[in-house]
């Protein structure tokens, strides 16, 4: 029979987690979360069979908390901005989950028209909510989003290396700015087609 498990696999997860939170993902060693849980590393490994697998958990937690923040733009006024406006709130609060997610270097690079379905799990949801707001078509909206999505990822990864700081007023006038420009330039350009 195998011995019982002194921690949950949700105890584990969180304290992984916090780890990662505060430390960065290089700092998730076994022995780091046995001293985390006041614990050797041993109750671990009677939950999870080795460290890869609590790495896989706390990369599937860390995409949790980013949907969080996701499903709350999604809520607001106008989505795409919220999400835009969450992207970058998330990368200020969640500093190493931000550059867990969104940093790490890939082992094949995606072109762009992959990277955000490959990233995002919410990218369907995210892209139907500019269609409907914005009443364009997906071509369009496929361009705004990659757009938007380059120009706010280099405010969130200024904000996650404390490179830079901005206001939320700051943030919500460059977006505004940015998205108001290029929904112009798609709309004078289909007039001329």
């Amino acid at each position: 029979m195998p011995p019982k498990a002194k921690f949950s696999r949700e105890e584990i997860i969180e304290a992984a987690l916090n780890i990662v939170r505060t430390e960065g993902f290089d700092a998730l060693t076994s022995r780091a979360l046995g001293n985390k849980l006041g614990s050797s590393a041993r109750p671990i490994f009677t939950v999870f069979q080795n460290m890869e697998e609590v790495q896989q958990s706390v990369m599937e937690a860390a995409k949790k908390v980013y949907k969080e923040y996701v499903q709350k733009g999604l809520s607001e006024k106008h989505p795409f901005k919220g999400v835009g406006t969450q992207y970058i709130l998330f990368s200020v609060k969640e500093p190493r989950l931000f550059q867990l997610l969104f940093m790490a270097e890939h082992k094949q690079i995606p072109d762009l028209s992959n990277v955000l379905p490959l990233i995002d799990e919410s990218y369907e949801q995210i892209l139907l909510s500019i269609q409907n707001d914005y009443k364009i078509n997906e071509i369009s909206a496929k361009n705004l989003y990659y757009h938007l999505w380059i120009y706010t990822h280099g405010i969130a990864t200024l904000c996650a290396t404390k490179m830079c700081s901005f206001t939320g007023d700051e943030i919500s006038r460059m977006i505004t700015e940015v998205f108001t420009s290029l929904l112009k330039n798609m709309r004078e350009g289909n007039e001329h087609d």
